[in-house]
């Protein structure tokens, strides 16, 4: 039986099984303090669903030896301009989803090619440069949003009648688009199947490519590069194609968590989107070269359950509103906590 625990303590990870044993801590205190324990739940699914494609978006650059992928906001750009121009050019409904994930691809595209490029000529430093990439794309996009022509009453500023406003509403868009489709309902308690739906078919393609021939050369480019040269394998295209393919899952991913929440954000709010992400991921037992879905799923949920249930069990407990200070404390501390451990699995 000992033996059984410890197997099961090294395979999990301790601090794993901490952050578990708070969770779940969390979800039994919730009742007893006020909170509805379904509703709870409810916002934990919601959040996993609209969060899990950013962390996915992690994965092939980890298995290509790229490391963790700092420069997602440059994915996430590619979104916001899908989300934008979709918009723009009058779609609606749900179709205006289909249409921003079609237009965010060719820019996805093109700017994964260009980072992979980068990152294929500064071999060792691929984090820094990424960090550096992402940083300087956001702030380059703060004066475009001003400086691109969109004539759409919906998203320009009223009075200029130009640039675009730091948040645009999605009623009438992509709101829900995926939240609502086939949604259960029992109770208060709703599972948003269609969000779950889609990360589960984006992460069995995953799962999928990386047992095929090339995701299994990006693998071993990942895992011995100078082996993978030596048995014809191409290291620097393996690598482009996995920095452009996180750069179009993370594309996808912002269009799922504006889907969710109801608005696109843009300016400064791609600027945090890369540390929870990579922080999620190495939660759920990732490490700077090694990576699964499993990793993605676990990390995921615990991260956003941490972030959602501790705001709203400490606010009932102590009846005072300090949800946002309590969210941010506790966000920031485990990304803190989780990249001090990013070489864990690399030792």
């Amino acid at each position: 039986m000992q033996e059984k625990f410890h197997d099961v303590l090294s395979s999990f990870g301790l601090p794993r099984l901490i952050i578990t044993g708070f969770l779940i801590l969390l979800f039994i205190m919730a009742p007893f303090v006020g909170a509805d324990f379904p509703t709870q739940l409810t916002n934990t699914i919601n959040r996993f669903s609209w969060n899990a494609v950013l962390v996915l978006a992690m994965v092939p650059m980890i298995h290509s030896g790229c490391g963790l992928n700092f420069g997602l906001p440059l994915g996430i750009i590619s979104g916001l301009l899908g989300a934008t121009l979709s918009i723009e050019f009058g779609f609606t409904g749900p179709m205006s989803f289909v249409m921003a994930c079609l237009i965010a691809t060719p820019f996805a595209l093109l700017f994964g090619s260009g980072y992979g490029w980068l990152l294929n000529k500064i071999k060792g430093g691929e984090m820094m440069i990424a960090t550096y990439v992402g940083f300087s794309s956001v702030s380059l996009m703060c004066m475009m949003w001003l400086l691109l022509p969109y004539k759409s009453p919906t998203m320009v500023w009223g009075f200029a009648g130009k640039g675009l406003r730091t948040t645009i509403s999605l009623e009438g868009f992509y709101d829900k688009a995926l939240s609502d489709l086939l949604q259960i309902n029992i109770g208060t308690l709703s599972i948003p199947t269609g969000a779950l739906l889609f990360f589960a078919v984006l992460a069995f393609l995953m799962w999928a490519f990386l047992h095929t021939k090339t995701g299994t050369a990006m693998t071993a480019v990942g895992s011995n590069p100078t082996f993978a040269k030596a048995a014809g394998v191409n290291v620097d295209k393996m690598r482009l194609l996995s920095v452009v393919l996180s750069t179009w899952l993370a594309a996808i991913g912002i269009l799922v968590y504006e889907q969710g929440f109801g608005f696109v954000q843009l300016y400064m709010a791609p600027f945090n989107m890369a540390l929870p992400a990579v922080s999620a991921i190495l939660i759920g037992g990732a490490s700077v070269n090694k990576a699964s879905i499993a990793n993605v799923i676990i990390g995921t949920f615990l991260f956003q359950g941490i972030v959602t249930m501790t705001p709203t069990v400490m606010n009932s407990m102590i009846h005072t509103d300090m949800s946002e200070v309590i969210r941010i404390v506790v966000s920031n501390g485990m990304i803190l906590y989780a990249l001090t451990r990013k070489t864990e699995g690399s030792k």
